[in-house]
């Protein structure tokens, strides 16, 4: 009965684990760029009862007797699916479709990576550089800043190609390059990567380097869409759904801690 206790409350702490897992996807559903995160469990070990032996009548009982000890958190991983287009009235809004982050340099000089193309043009020593909301400058396909001579450039002229190349028209108003293209990468194992505050990610042993789109063979080229940002790829139906899963499942470990209780209440009781 005393593991019954233990199984029973390692799999309430579970599901408050999955509970605060599903919350936070809630809490995020109108999050910018924001991935979906699914609490993963594993079983605990086993305590053999009875190994495999043979019944008083010489017959053989070739599978034993074990019971489980109870369950654990193994992982929370994130889904990197698709997120839907929203229009945005900004000309610095960008929603990228397909694999690819933006890459912006943090405040310790550190590259982050990021899903969330919600930026503004900011002014800094006479230029203007494209940041996050946070002002995290956002980098270029060769890990640079992004930054013009304001006095040579308006921000609502500036247009994006879909491949990220920005572009000002010229004086018969077509859009010219600059030569600049909007940094996009790629990884072997998006869910690996570590994430950090903001929508920022940061690269891990299990995600691998990051792989430049515009120097990496064979990679899958994503699309960039000026006037758009990606939405949060939370499914609501979904998580309401899993929350009521993970309360029953929180109520049933409950219900067996107080099964027990009562067993051995009922034990101690049988010498009175």
């Amino acid at each position: 009965m005393v593991r019954s206790l233990w199984s029973a409350a390692s799999g309430m702490i579970a599901q408050q684990t999955n509970l605060d897992t599903i919350s936070n996807n809630l809490a995020n559903v109108n999050t910018t760029g924001y991935k979906t995160d699914v609490a993963e469990f594993k079983s605990l070990l086993y305590q053999t009862m009875q190994t495999k032996t043979t019944t008083a009548n010489g017959q053989n009982k070739p599978v034993g007797a074990q019971v489980g000890l109870g369950v654990r958190n193994s992982s929370i991983n994130t889904t990197f699916t698709q997120g839907n287009m929203l229009e945005s009235t900004s000309t610095s809004a960008f929603g990228i479709e397909g694999k690819g982050f933006f890459a912006v340099r943090g405040e310790d000089g550190q590259t982050y990576y990021t899903r969330n193309g919600n930026f503004l043009w900011a002014t800094d020593n006479g230029n203007i550089t494209l940041t996050t909301t946070a002002g995290l400058p956002v980098l270029d396909s060769n890990g640079n800043k992004i930054s013009f001579n304001s006095s040579q450039y308006i921000t609502s002229s500036i247009t994006i190609t879909g491949d990220g190349e920005i572009c000002y028209p010229d004086a018969t108003n077509n859009a010219q390059s600059l030569g600049i293209r909007i940094g996009l990468y790629q990884f072997q194992n998006p869910s690996g990567l570590e994430k950090m505050d903001s929508s920022l990610y940061a690269v891990s042993a299990a995600s691998g380097q990051a792989m430049n789109e515009a120097t990496t063979a064979g990679l899958t080229k994503s699309k960039v869409n000026q006037g758009y940002l990606e939405g949060s790829n939370v499914q609501v139906v979904d998580e309401m759904v899993n929350m009521i899963v993970a309360q029953r499942a929180y109520e049933m470990n409950s219900k067996a801690i107080q099964a027990t209780d009562e067993m051995m209440s009922q034990a101690n009781n049988l010498r009175r």
